[in-house]
């Protein structure tokens, strides 16, 4: 029943663009403060996440620190490339509305990664409001980009009038 009312309500259109919102001002200014900096090297972090993978509760699961250290770490340069310019063009497209189910899920995927690291900062948060923005599907988007962009691809959102009509009514 809530999900159905993220996906078709009008007035959940408009709180999911807040939701939508805050993610891309995070993601942008995450983004952008790596980029203008003119050099992010990321194998410190990944260093760091390394580190605490032993013990008897490790932040870091094995299998995530073995991920880091064969694949993360012989290739940081190009994660010194994807990291910043991934945030930045995820809350991009957050703000602008256009991909938006697509850019969530490219979000979340590095609040996990960062999770996973054994970070917290705002990424709980982030995931919260994340799951929310991609369980909502087009609705999220629907107030932006989305409903120009995704028409003039060709795929169409659902023909379904949206309902104002209050959650505990919608069955």
């Amino acid at each position: 029943m809530f999900i159905q009312w993220l996906k078709e309500n009008r007035l959940a259109s408009y709180v999911l663009t807040l939701f939508r919102l805050y993610l891309g001002v995070k993601w942008v200014q995450a983004g952008w403060e790596k980029i203008s900096s003119g050099h992010f090297d990321a194998s410190g972090f990944m260093l760091g996440a390394l580190k605490q993978v032993s013990g008897d509760h490790p932040a870091v699961q094995p299998w995530w620190g073995d991920f880091l250290r064969q694949v993360a770490l012989p290739n940081a340069e190009i994660f010194n490339a994807l990291i910043p310019w991934g945030e930045f063009l995820v809350g991009l497209g957050l703000l602008l509305g256009m991909f938006t189910s697509l850019a969530v899920l490219m979000g979340l995927t590095m609040n996990f990664a960062y999770l996973f690291s054994g970070t917290t900062s705002v990424n709980p948060q982030m995931v919260l409001a994340g799951m929310i923005v991609l369980a909502a599907g087009a609705n999220a988007g629907r107030i932006g980009m989305d409903r120009w962009v995704v028409h003039y691809l060709g795929l169409k959102f659902k023909k379904r009038k949206l309902s104002n009509t209050p959650l505990s009514k919608s069955a």
